[in-house]
């Protein structure tokens, strides 16, 4: 096989000109067939997804980094202090001002209180309210530097406890290892496994599918080209006959009736032979849109023009098994049903509980590690993240319970695949077995028609038998010739069908 394909795909490319024959084999046209065919590059690019998913799925068992970065304006910033203390820090030295006149007016009142009690004289008193006077101006002087002063300290614990977080700025870089999940991840993982082997098991039926359509149609060439060659075959012989009845007409053998049946038989050939021909064509561009070759090309299949299709009965064996083990088409329908029972495991951990631990690294500014402050400043942090349903109002379990609903379905399915492949198995290999006697039939009703042809035209050549013997005998050989023409071709299809059933059908 490989000999054979790797011969052809030689021809092709080296061996003939443009615009030349080109041999095809049986093999090479299924190459072809499953490169040039659209169907198998979309099974090969579902074949990459599933495989990018499984990929992902596996990363979930791992830490996640992600950064994150904030930036908010607000209308007002945040205020530790009210307005009322914020007036009171700022006229802390007024206040105390305030406190410091009220006393010295106190003290003034008294002590003239208490000298005009001694009764002193009026030039005492006088010098000591002048005295009074003098100090309580220098006092004054002495206070307002100290009410400026704290005012200005008041102030400055003002500002110092202004936040000033109108344009906030935010960011951290964050890990999350995930610790438990509720099998959650597992289960994914293996949904995407199964994911990718269903997607290799829909390549491989699609390739048989390919496969089967390109053996078709092959065949199908092969057995017009053969029936071309027999009706061109039987046209001549036809022709021949009618040449001489001709001859004989005119010697006076024969009547002009004999000559017009003969006529209407060649007539009949010449129209079979283009109807043959037609459907080869037609044929011939349905194979080469297959294999991907301009539906005008000149192409030769390498049985076509064979004498004889050798085709020998074999005995069929009947094996179950092995199409149990090898269709894809159950293979895949076993992938949904895990797929399926995946799901309801995923579903499941809705109600468990899932542990993370968590870490990174938070900035921001305005900052508060050292008061307030315009700047970027920032620190660790290490973590456990533990979450743990309570209450769901039972979506989860109505979710499982549609998820296993699906899972039951897929496996009847599955079964049912079963049971319909087993008996495609037993019905195709009871037509092997059919096909294999209707070739013996055949074999044997074209020995019999050989026959019986030779004795006719020698008859007719003796003159003994008569031109309609001879058409009904070049009749019966014909159809003989056809039928085992259509019971090798249906022999060779029905070895391609048990090849499907049983899933051995690959290049």
């Amino acid at each position: 096989m490989k000999k054979h394909l790797a011969f052809s795909v030689w021809l092709l490319a080296f061996g003939l000109p443009l615009g030349a024959q080109q041999l095809l084999t049986l093999d090479s046209c299924r190459a072809m067939a499953l490169r040039n065919n659209k169907q198998m590059d979309v099974s090969r690019i579902k074949q990459d997804v599933a495989k990018n998913i499984r990929k992902s799925a596996r990363t979930k068992y791992l830490p996640h980094i992600s950064a994150i970065g904030t930036f908010q304006h607000v209308s007002e910033e945040i205020s530790i202090l009210n307005e009322d203390q914020k007036t009171g820090l700022s006229t802390l030295g007024d206040q105390f001002a305030g406190l410091a006149g009220q006393g010295m007016t106190n003290l003034n009142t008294g002590l003239t209180s208490v000298l005009t009690s001694l009764s002193l004289p009026a030039p005492v008193m006088t010098k000591v309210g002048s005295d009074l006077n003098a100090l309580q101006t220098k006092m004054a002087g002495g206070v307002g530097e100290i009410k400026d002063a704290l005012n200005a300290e008041g102030q400055k614990i003002v500002d110092a406890f202004r936040t000033d977080t109108r344009n906030i700025w935010a960011g951290t870089v964050m890990a999350v290892q995930p610790v438990f999940m509720g099998g959650s991840i597992i289960a994914m993982n293996k949904m995407a496994d199964l994911g990718e082997e269903f997607a290799r098991n829909s390549a491989m039926a699609r390739q048989q599918a390919v496969i089967y359509t390109v053996d078709q149609a092959y065949w199908q060439v092969v057995s017009l080209k053969h029936k071309k060659r027999l009706a061109e075959s039987f046209l001549a012989v036809v022709k021949k006959l009618d040449s001489d009845v001709q001859k004989m007409i005119v010697e006076g053998v024969a009547t002009k009736g004999d000559g017009l049946s003969v006529s209407v038989k060649v007539n009949e050939a010449e129209m079979a032979v283009q109807q043959v021909s037609d459907g080869l064509v037609l044929s011939k561009m349905l194979l080469c849109q297959m294999v991907g070759l301009p539906m005008s090309g000149d192409i030769i299949l390498a049985d076509e023009d064979v004498q004889n299709l050798d085709v020998n009965v074999t005995v069929p064996v009947l094996n179950v098994e092995s199409a149990m083990e090898n269709r894809p088409e159950l293979k895949m329908l076993d992938n949904t049903v895990g797929m399926t029972k995946q799901t309801t495991n995923v579903l499941k951990a809705g109600n468990l509980p899932m542990v993370a631990l968590t870490g990174g690294y938070s900035v921001a500014n305005p900052s508060v590690y050292n008061g307030f402050e315009k700047k970027f400043k920032g620190c660790w942090n290490v973590g456990v993240l533990v979450r743990v349903p309570l209450w769901n109002w039972g979506d989860v379990a109505y979710k499982v319970r549609a998820a296993k609903g699906a899972s039951a379905i897929a496996s009847l399915e599955l079964e049912e695949a079963r049971e319909k492949i087993e008996l495609q198995v037993n019905q195709t290999t009871f037509k092997v077995e059919e096909s294999n006697k209707r070739l013996m039939m055949a074999q044997s009703s074209v020995e019999k028609a050989d026959e019986n042809l030779r004795m006719a035209n020698l008859g007719f050549s003796e003159g003994v038998v008569t031109p309609t013997t001879v058409m009904e005998a070049q009749t019966a050989w014909l159809q003989a010739k056809s039928q085992l023409i259509d019971a090798q071709i249906n022999v060779l299809l029905s070895r391609v069908d048990l090849q499907k059933v049983q899933g051995t059908l690959a290049q």
